[in-house]
């Protein structure tokens, strides 16, 4: 999502459809929150709920193709368009833009306390501010910003899972550490039991969980600050390269695109090739997910951005409904949220924990639809989102 502009004439369409798609794709990875125990998002073998070969293959496929990808995107967006503001100065001062990243965490910390466990949007508000640090940096200077801070992330994940991954590689078992992780993603049938029973409380039962684990949310949080920042970093050096503008070539689109994928794709395919090979061991799958598969997880979102804007069409009608979606992305990734606990929470449907990895994917597309349905009409009637005029008039006037 990017900040609020104001006047619909500078919007560029490629670039809000690139938002859009970027909230379509986020919605096939955050169904699985809602649907499944904390466990299985990462595990395909948890045993928690129904496994088949589909559902195996669709783990593949997302783990490849999906998980972080879209988040990469969207984080490259957003840099991209804190950028764009700082450009047009006036309201876009430093103490405008802490306004909005200050408005901006708020909301993420009631959604997350609502609805999702795994929202972005305090991440962005706290790695987002560091960008005004960034702004009047050089291409060259920005891509170099986001290596370093790609092998932060790295680093750090070592250092955290560095000692279970020596244990599990000796035969040892039993450690803190491993425990730890085995816990948040292994098969233990103690750990999934009690994800599964977080998942089916009511809400009230929910919202004071959340509120009673602020802090420990907040560490984790600040912990994906290298990663997203990284990205943003991204996002702000191909909006300067005009990439985003749309200037770009599309041969020299197409080139970039092929590159990254060659360049992410094979090394994804063995990491869950390897995770699979051992049996879905957590002391594994955690850092594969978060940390090892970082750096191709952001070569494949450069991918997607640069094939995107090779293929859009500002006149096309995919082109026009993305770009509705994009426009409207923080009201539809709240709104996203909405649903997905209408159809899985036990104050909706109560469908949490009794759906396989297939069936929760297909049901994903609930929101899907209704964003591609609603954002065109919406936008063309009202213009600007509900909740991006809530953010811009709570960010003018905590700003002064």
């Amino acid at each position: 999502m990017t900040t609020p502009v104001p006047s619909d004439s500078s919007r560029i369409a490629e670039l809000d459809a690139l938002r859009g798609l970027a909230v379509v794709g986020i919605v096939w990875m955050n169904v699985y929150v809602f649907a499944l125990p904390s466990q299985a998002y990462y595990n395909p073998a948890t045993g928690a709920v129904p496994e088949g070969q589909f559902d195996r293959l669709l783990w593949v496929t997302s783990f490849v193709f999906v998980e972080d990808k879209f988040r990469t995107l969207f984080a490259m967006l957003f840099g991209a368009g804190c950028l764009i503001l700082f450009e047009r100065g006036g309201e876009n001062s430093w103490r405008g833009h802490f306004a909005r990243m200050a408005v901006l965490f708020a909301i993420g910390l009631v959604h997350a306390t609502l609805f999702a466990s795994n929202d972005i949007l305090r991440a962005y508000a706290i790695a987002g501010c560091a960008i005004p640090l960034l702004a009047n940096l050089s291409v060259r200077a920005l891509v170099a910003i986001a290596v370093g801070l790609i092998a932060v992330h790295i680093g750090g994940g070592i250092v955290v899972f560095g000692s279970a991954m020596y244990d599990w590689s000796q035969g040892r078992t039993g450690s803190d550490m491993m425990l730890i992780v085995e816990r948040n993603f292994g098969s233990g049938s103690r750990a999934i039991q009690f994800s599964l029973d977080i998942g089916r409380e009511t809400f009230e039962e929910r919202v004071l969980r959340r509120l009673d684990g602020l802090g420990a949310q907040l560490r984790v949080v600040v912990g994906t600050v290298p990663i997203n920042l990284a990205a943003m970093a991204l996002g702000m050096a191909f909006w300067k390269d005009r990439l985003l503008v749309g200037e770009w070539r599309t041969f020299q689109l197409q080139r970039l695109a092929a590159v990254c994928a060659v360049l992410s794709i094979p090394p994804l395919l063995w990491l869950a090739y390897w995770v699979s090979e051992n049996g879905f061991p957590g002391v594994l799958v955690g850092p594969v997910s978060l940390i090892l598969s970082a750096p191709f997880d952001t070569g494949l979102g450069v991918a997607y951005a640069a094939l995107a804007m090779a293929l859009f069409d500002r006149g096309g009608a995919l082109t026009r409904r993305l770009a509705t979606v994009g426009r409207l992305s923080l009201t539809n990734y709240l709104m996203t949220s909405v649903v997905l606990a209408a159809i899985f929470a036990t104050w909706g449907l109560g469908l949490f924990g009794h759906v396989s990895r297939v069936e929760a994917f297909v049901l994903g597309f609930v929101p899907i639809v209704a964003m591609l349905a609603w954002s065109p009409v919406w936008t063309r009637r009202v213009g600007q989102g509900p909740f991006e005029r809530l953010w811009r008039w709570l960010a003018k006037a905590l700003s002064g």
